[in-house]
């Protein structure tokens, strides 16, 4: 028994050593990339063997075409977030490319033989050259089907030189190799059949979960609006009757809060043109979208700083998209400056924390949001729940929640 185990071991060995000359005999050297960071818009060499790099390892599915674009850009993010490198922001530096380089491969030769011949290919590690560079299921198919008939061939050949002693050898060998592989099919029959079983039952307690929840948050938001909208009705009733017998203080007060209007309005212009004067001083920030100035991405930092430093970075990234869903939007004014100034939009002007400075993940996360980034679902308002002194922002359709925001249409 154990004699007939070695042979079956040893007739798998030879196997393996004939499929992987006859497929990865010859592989052509990876190179390396040149000094220069890359980033959005650039185009090149550099782009195209880090496109073909971030195909190996399975996070980037595009044409490897030498551009950086939208599709390469999310793809370096990903590939820089799952590997733990300190800047998560598209820019493709040192440190990186030496990432990059020690966990793929890149077959140059390969590569730029398939686009001078303006071949359709891919780049996945642990694929056949052979077989990428023909992308449709039938070519693959083809393909497979050659290399397979080069195989049998060259064992044939093999057979025929070692006569019938090996003949026999080699058929014990495919023999066994094929109930192998047979059982080895079975048996990921048996496990893939589990496995779906599992994640049905898995994904049925989910659903039920997430329907119960559903359930509860829909009762708790039906009962928080019936009582405020008795809250409302009692807060006008008394607003009215106290409304008679203040109107001349009314009066006084609106006296004091024009002019204090005037005088914020004058501090806004002021603080407007320093920002102005300082963003001059700036070099032009790179991967800036068209159409936004510095001076838009400075005052949207100091809106998301001033309304929502004390969130999460999504969360931040949150509030610059409404601001953004604004600009965008018929209803509000069609400039950052008009939407973030527009009378009583935004709590942190009304306030003045919109003139504190932001900090660095503010000026990020009015990025992320400015390169299309949005997770509110394209919300054009939001409000604190334990702040919200506006009964109508309640009737707005609410798309989620994010921290202690509450994002509507």
């Amino acid at each position: 028994m154990k004699i007939i185990i070695k042979m079956c071991m040893a007739s798998l060995l030879l196997l393996t050593a004939i499929v992987f000359q006859l497929f990865f005999g010859s592989i052509p050297k990876a190179d390396a990339f040149s000094g220069q960071v890359i980033q959005r818009g650039a185009t090149g060499e550099d782009v195209i063997e880090l496109q073909a790099r971030l195909q190996y390892n399975g996070y980037y599915h595009g044409k490897i075409d030498g551009v950086y674009g939208w599709s390469t850009y999310w793809a370096v993010r990903n590939f820089q977030q799952q590997f733990g490198l300190d800047n998560v922001d598209g820019l493709v530096g040192q440190k990186t490319k030496n990432m990059l380089a020690n966990s793929t491969k890149f077959y140059s030769g390969f590569v730029y033989k398939q686009i001078n011949k303006g071949n359709d290919f891919t780049h996945y590690g642990g694929v056949p050259l052979s077989i990428q560079a023909a992308p449709t299921k039938e070519q693959q198919a083809k393909l497979r089907q050659q290399a397979e008939g080069t195989k049998q061939k060259y064992i044939a050949e093999q057979t025929k030189q070692g006569g019938q002693a090996a003949e026999n050898k080699q058929q014990q060998a495919n023999q066994q190799a094929r109930e192998n592989k047979q059982q080895q099919t079975n048996q990921q029959a048996r496990e893939n059949k589990q496995q779906q079983a599992n994640q049905q039952a898995r994904e049925n307690k989910q659903q039920q979960t997430n329907q119960q929840a559903a359930e509860n948050k829909q009762q708790q938001t039906n009962q928080q609006a019936r009582e405020n909208k008795q809250q409302q009705t009692n807060q006008q009733a008394a607003e009215n009757k106290q409304q008679q017998a203040n109107q001349q203080a009314a009066e006084n007060k609106q006296q004091q809060a024009n002019q204090q209007a005037r005088e914020n309005k004058q501090q806004q212009a002021n603080q407007q043109q320093a920002v102005q004067k300082k963003e001059k001083q700036k070099t032009a920030a790179a991967n800036v979208p068209g159409g936004y100035s510095q001076n838009d991405i400075q005052l949207m930092a100091n809106a998301v700083y001033g309304e929502a430093r004390g969130e999460s970075y999504v969360g931040q990234v949150a509030i610059a998209a409404v601001i953004l869903n604004r600009v965008n939007s018929p209803t509000f004014p069609n400039t950052v400056a008009g939407v973030i100034f527009e009378p009583r939009a935004f709590t942190a002007v009304a306030d003045g924390q919109i003139y504190l400075t932001p900090n660095d993940q503010a000026k990020k996360a009015v990025i992320d949001a400015l390169n299309g980034f949005d997770p509110t679902g394209n919300a054009t308002y939001y409000f604190n729940p334990a702040t919200a002194t506006s009964g109508w922002v309640w009737g707005r359709p609410q798309i989620k929640q994010i921290g202690k925001h509450i994002f509507c249409r």
